[in-house]
This record gives structure tokens, C-alpha cells and sequence, in this order.
């Protein structure tokens, strides 16, 4: 699957890129539906806690699935979209059968 990383404002580090690379290819897994990904990744509002906000588009066969979460870090965001993800790509491979 071909993972785009958009960091908006700042550059996001090697790491970063590889931990969302990382955890987004196990969707891979899950269902073959998947064309390829775009994640966003913004800071809001710098001073405050829970400002790391995350949004990944799944663009798949029949459509696409989307996700958006904010958290202290961008990793536990891309976390949390993952999961979300899972979840809808269950729910498109159960309506497929």
C-alpha cells in the first residue's frame, strides 16, 4: 500500500514517518480493498495538551474510510486512527460478503 505523510507547519521526523508506516501497513492485512493512504498531521494550537490531531484517508475499491483524532503525541493519534480504521474496514469486508 503507498502511504502519503502530510505534516502541515512543521517536518516530521524519520521516525515519526516510519512509526505511521509501520502501523498503517497492518490495515494492509486486514482487507485487500486497500488502494492507498494520505495522513495529515497538524499541531493545534501549540500550548495547550492534546494538540497533535491526525486525519488518514483510506482510499479503497468501493470508496474511501476516513479517521481524525487528536491526542498529546502524533503517534497515539495515528494509533487511534488506526484502530478506527480497522474497525470500518471490518464492517466494508462483512457488507462485501
Amino acid at each position: 500500500m503507498n502511504i502519503k505523510i502530510q505534516s502541515v507547519h512543521f517536518e516530521a521526523a524519520a521516525q515519526l514517518k516510519e512509526f505511521i508506516e509501520k502501523k498503517l501497513s497492518k490495515l494492509d492485512k486486514i482487507s485487500d480493498l486497500i488502494i492507498d493512504c494520505e495522513v495529515i498531521l497538524k499541531v493545534i494550537k501549540p500550548e495547550v495538551a492534546n494538540n497533535k490531531e491526525a486525519s488518514v484517508k483510506l482510499n479503497i475499491k468501493s470508496g474511501e474510510l476516513f479517521a481524525n483524532k487528536i491526542a498529546d503525541t502524533f503517534e497515539e493519534a495515528v494509533v487511534l486512527c488506526e484502530e478506527a480504521l480497522e474497525k470500518q474496514l471490518i464492517k466494508v469486508k462483512e457488507k462485501a460478503k
